[in-house]
């Protein structure tokens, strides 16, 4: 239904055969690199709307304009830009704005996207009063105080959320997150890699740990953004425990998907919500309402992006655990995990470092990060030495790597901003908070003086 020229699943090989087509050789894996923003008005630090001189929607046509890109449409409006060079810009629901970079070779290349689109960002939010800050939660604005994105899967989600969580609506409207895509070449790696970095998880999320605020006053967390995750939703979010399991492959995580219930339908332009049906009984062609109709691929395609586990399968791997940061931070999350899972050694001492935790562990550890950082425990392990240990693996596989740029530099010093915050055992968080506390004065509002991009 998303696609008339998509073709009719016929059944659950379909779905096995379309994770297999996401298998690469090593020489074709590539780096994509995600990241949210939060906009503000330079002079109210307030989050703009979408229509008006100095909104989104200006932000996005001038932005198109520059790029030279191609308009994302949906009902008339712009919702996105394609960049022409194999990225986007896309919004969340908050109108938090996001670049999917471009699948590229290495992380010179990442970094160097991040660096221009940064600096076009700057150049056209100047332009319209506004301002850019990097952060995992909204530090000072309600829910109320926040305008929707015109996306028609975001009315959906809107109205579902709080049947099924009590924090789905700040997911949606007050988080931000970096976050970054890699490529497997079998089955048995895809499994590897998932496991180990599911695993490992936890841990990311407490070195980039970045919201410690909420509503203008420290939230008593690190990361914010984390704790809005575990009461989202929990039939489509947190750690799926068939990973950990010993059969694990294709058929058990389309098996999870397949029980991850509905948002909608995808006819042109118009979603249709279907929200918290099954996707096996569309499959059987008994949807209630859509008796007879049967799904598309690109139904399926669109279904498993419903799916916000903190490391999500598609036709390639996504590491989703991370608060979005400043610039440094949006170079540094890709090369840590790219050092860990795209060097074979590398991706050995990682497995090893994640053996005997289990998904009960890694469930518990999600708010052991949200709430204390690296002080944190993970199966009664520290995470401070887990995170000393992985960037010790990762500096090793990106030496090994051997991409270097003009200069002749490796991969390694990308990871420079959280070698120091595993060293030192302070997160992003705690050094807002003592910003917060020192020099603010109790202000939070100074955030987006002191610290925009």
């Amino acid at each position: 239904m998303a696609d008339a020229n998509s073709p009719l699943i016929s059944g659950k090989a379909d779905l096995i055969r379309w994770l297999e087509e996401g298998q690469s050789p090593k020489s074709e894996w590539r780096i994509g690199t995600e990241h949210e923003k939060f906009l503000f008005h330079l002079d109210t630090f307030k989050r703009p709307a979408y229509e008006g001189e100095s909104g989104i929607e200006a932000l996005l046509t001038g932005l198109c304009q520059r790029l030279d890109g191609t308009p994302i449409m949906e009902a008339g409006k712009i919702i996105g830009v394609k960049d022409n060079q194999g990225g986007s810009l896309t919004l969340e629901p908050g109108g938090q704005f996001e670049l999917s970079g471009a699948p590229l070779e290495n992380l010179h290349q990442t970094c160097a996207e991040t660096g221009a689109h940064l600096r076009l960002m700057q150049d056209v939010c100047a332009t319209l009063g506004l301002g850019m800050i990097g952060l995992g939660h909204d530090p000072l604005w309600s829910r109320d105080d926040i305008p929707w994105m015109p996306k028609g899967r975001y009315r959906i989600m809107r109205n579902h959320m709080p049947k099924v969580g009590r924090l789905g609506l700040d997911m949606m409207l007050r988080t931000s997150t970096i976050q970054v895509n890699l490529d497997y070449v079998s089955e048995a790696d895809m499994v590897k890699k998932f496991r180990t970095s599911l695993a490992l998880q936890p841990v990311a999320t407490a070195i980039f740990a970045n919201s410690p605020f909420y509503e203008g006053k420290p939230s008593g967390l690190l990361s914010t953004r984390a704790r809005a995750w575990t009461d989202t939703d929990n039939a489509r979010c947190g750690v799926p425990s068939c990973v950990f399991d010993d059969g694990f492959g294709y058929e058990q995580w389309v098996d999870y998907i397949l029980d991850v219930p509905m948002y909608f339908l995808h006819h042109g332009d118009d979603y249709v919500d279907v929200a918290g049906l099954s996707f096996r009984d569309f499959m059987a062609g008994q949807l209630p309402g859509y008796e007879g109709q049967l799904p598309t691929m690109a139904d399926w395609a669109d279904h498993v992006t419903t799916a916000f586990p903190e490391v999500r399968l598609k036709q390639y791997l996504e590491m989703r655990g991370a608060d979005g940061g400043p610039w440094n931070m949006i170079c540094a999350l890709p090369a840590l995990w790219t050092g860990l899972l795209y060097d074979e050694e590398a991706l050995d001492e990682a497995a090893e470092l994640a053996e005997g935790l289990t998904a009960a562990d890694v469930a518990a550890a999600r708010m052991q990060a949200a709430e204390h950082g690296l002080k944190g425990v993970i199966g009664g392990r520290s995470m401070h030495d887990l995170a000393k240990a992985m960037i010790q693996i990762a500096t090793k596989g990106l030496r090994r790597r051997q991409r270097l740029d003009s200069s002749g530099n490796d991969e390694t010093g990308f990871l420079d901003p959280i070698r120091h915050i595993a060293e030192s055992g302070i997160t992003p968080a705690e050094k807002l908070l003592d910003h917060f506390h020192r020099d603010w004065a109790g202000d939070v509002r100074r955030v987006y003086q002191d610290f925009p991009f």
